[in-house]
């Protein structure tokens, strides 16, 4: 298990100059991306909605040039550290593990200054990545929006009203808060602490869901469907529906029935014509059993059985 981050060490007791009193919303700001790929843009295009001028980016690919020039038009793609220097409000978003670097690298270059704005949009990390900024005076916050974002047109629309992972120090709140919903965003809090978890859930909400929706297709394509999607959209709609509304008490199928004979021949069925998706298969099959066993879906002597076939499965793969 990992270490829970470090407690972050006491602000100072005044504002660095040119900084907005917590209580008060922030003013009309100049406004840098770092970072213009599907996530950075669309930030950046809502803020300038919202009345901040943003007067530079950064991005290195061919797609973050084409998303700034939609998105952003008319703002310059410059260096990191000249998007810095023109900005009073930066906007880092870059993927989680170039954060820290680039947060180092620009404070060594003494491109932070006091009196600056700063947030970052990852939703694995908190304020903690962010010190070598705050040390220099600079105002950080972590603001994640939990959306995805494909680089797709519709992409500015899911802005809206999108529920935003929020990390700052208390006093700060009040600014985190107008920034969210001058972007169209509602505010939550999460304690730094709390930040792996936060984004370990939301992965697994979102991205294995993407995972799992593919791999359905690719099983029902494989069985002989030619349109899987109008197979798997009304089911996967109510299924979703099902499981936001009521839980473990929305499961559904062979394995919420204790039907072994059931799971034992899919198990032999993908071995067959799709061997690697087994092991998948296998995990969820765990999971959803003991989570109808935890929920009372399930009996102890009916969830016995599936557990030891799953055993078994796995024993055979290794």
């Amino acid at each position: 298990m990992p270490d829970r981050p470090r407690a972050l060490p006491a602000r100072p007791a005044a504002l660095p100059a040119g900084l907005p009193a917590a209580a008060e919303a922030p003013a009309r700001l100049r406004v840098g991306i770092v970072g213009a790929g599907r996530v950075g843009a669309v930030l950046g295009a809502a803020l300038a909605a919202a009345g901040h001028e943003v007067v530079a980016a950064s991005g290195v690919s061919a797609a973050s040039a084409e998303r700034a020039a939609r998105l952003l038009p008319g703002v310059p793609l410059l260096p990191a550290d000249e998007v810095v220097a023109a900005s009073d409000l930066v906007v880092l978003a870059v993927p989680d593990d170039t954060l820290a670097g680039l947060v180092a690298g620009l404070g060594e270059t003494g491109a932070w200054r006091r009196g600056q704005l700063l947030f970052h949009t990852s939703g694995a990390h908190g304020l903690a990545v962010l010190l070598p900024a705050e040390r220099r005076g600079v105002l950080t916050l972590a603001l994640h929006p939990a959306m995805t974002f494909s680089g797709a047109p519709e992409d500015a629309a899911r802005l809206v009203a999108a529920p935003f992972g929020v990390t700052s120090r208390p006093e700060h709140r009040p600014v985190a808060e107008t920034l969210v919903l001058e972007m169209g965003g509602e505010p939550f809090w999460i304690d730094e602490a709390d930040r792996g978890l936060y984004h370990a859930a939301l992965v697994t909400g979102a991205n294995h869901l993407v995972t799992l929706v593919a791999e359905a297709a690719d099983l029902l394509r494989a069985a002989g469907v030619d349109e899987p999607g109008r197979v798997l959209t009304p089911l996967l709609t109510a299924a979703l529906d099902n499981g936001l509304r009521r839980g473990d008490r929305g499961l559904t199928g062979p394995v919420s029935r204790g039907d072994v004979g059931t799971v034992a021949a899919h198990l032999e069925t993908l071995s067959e014509r799709a061997p690697a998706a087994v092991d998948a298969y296998v995990a969820l099959a765990r999971r959803t059993t003991e989570r109808a066993l935890a929920a009372g879906r399930l009996k102890r002597h009916e969830g016995a059985p599936l557990l030891e076939l799953l055993d078994a499965a796995e024993e055979a793969a290794r």
